[in-house]
């Protein structure tokens, strides 16, 4: 959950998230070393008087400031790439979950189970409870068991949508007609919050996602009682 005047990411929940804020530890510091060094040569040309003003060829330099930038982008690049390749990858999920974008709430069914199915609306400002969380709260959350790999079927019955939880580094675009795939690990219990992350109309703002993240055994409790 995020807090006012928060400059960093949310705390990471899950190991794909992790591997995100690693990623961007790792660029943000080449990105630093690059800034120094071009800010050190701008300073020291405006410093320092001319020399070698008739020099026309410069073959080791311009071998350098060619091989230089190419090794920093594989640096980049390969962690780039296996984090992607980790998104992507299915490892026998435990519960699928199918979720519909609608104009301006969600609807969820839990495949693996009969008739366990709900429509997911934000709680209006004059009917939160005292300590609830003002455009973020729905009236049905979405349960699901912590520690367990959870495969999202995730589409839209109108206009494109797109279902975030960033502290679990999920975003997927949720379209008409299509039907996207992504998976979800949590390894901790808890309340995770997002919203749509995608221009869905008037009511954009006022989508919300909970995911109530609980053990196993609350988890078969919970859904014996739903059905």
């Amino acid at each position: 959950m995020a807090y006012p005047f928060q400059l960093g990411f949310q705390d990471a929940t899950s190991p794909i998230m992790e591997e995100l804020l690693s990623f961007h530890d790792h660029a943000l510091m080449i990105v630093f070393l690059i800034s120094s060094l071009v800010l050190y040569i701008i300073s020291l040309m405006l410093t320092t008087s001319l020399t070698h003003t008739s020099t026309m060829d410069a073959q080791e330099v311009e071998t350098i400031w060619t091989i230089l930038p190419a090794i920093i982008l594989i640096l980049i690049a390969l962690p780039s790439l296996r984090i992607l390749y980790m998104m992507d990858e299915i490892n026998n999920p435990s519960v699928t979950i199918k979720t519909l974008g609608h104009q301006w709430y969600w609807s969820y069914e839990y495949t693996d189970y009969e008739d366990l199915m709900f429509d997911s609306y934000m709680i209006p400002t004059h009917e939160l409870d005292p300590g609830q969380l003002r455009l973020l709260e729905v009236d049905n959350r979405v349960v699901l068991p912590a520690e367990l790999t959870i495969r999202m079927l995730i589409s839209s019955e109108d206009v494109l949508h797109s279902w975030a939880i960033p502290s679990l580094g999920l975003k997927t675009d949720a379209i008409p007609g299509r039907l996207n795939q992504t998976t979800l690990l949590s390894t901790r219990p808890g309340l995770y919050y997002g919203q749509c992350s995608e221009i869905c109309g008037s009511n954009h703002s006022f989508m919300p996602i909970v995911l109530e993240m609980i053990p196993l055994k609350y988890f078969e409790k919970w859904s014996s009682s739903m059905m």
